[in-house]
């Protein structure tokens, strides 16, 4: 039997297989600092993207995308500025976006621009 980090992994590895089917360009996988971690950063065209992936075997707790709450985008953001200050990103010459990766079931829904930095 998986554990929940092997399963969170395999539902990541799907996600990554989605994103890259839809042309992005994966810089990195499970970003993690003090702050929290990040599940991929990825380029879309000319954006840099960081992306929450949830999954549920199940909608008995509800849709995975309600899982991101607003305490977990505050970690995804203070993250996400930490590895821009880390690789010198401006967030004033370079795009960027937060998207959210929801699986339920074998169902992958993709919310682009799901949340601003908080």
């Amino acid at each position: 039997m998986e554990n929940k980090r092997q399963t969170g992994k395999n539902y990541e590895e799907l996600a990554i297989n989605y994103l890259q089917d839809k042309g992005y360009f994966i810089i990195e996988k499970n970003f993690q600092v003090r702050q929290g971690e990040i599940d991929i950063i990825a380029r879309d065209k000319n954006t840099i993207v960081f992306i929450e992936v949830k999954y549920r075997a199940s909608s008995s707790n509800g849709h995975p995308l309600e899982a991101v709450t607003y305490g977990k985008q505050k970690k995804i953001c203070k993250s996400a500025l930490f590895y821009m200050n880390k690789n010198k990103i401006s967030p004033d010459n370079t795009s960027i976006r937060f998207d959210v990766i929801g699986i339920l079931g074998n169902e992958i829904s993709h919310i682009e621009n799901a949340f601003d930095f908080v």
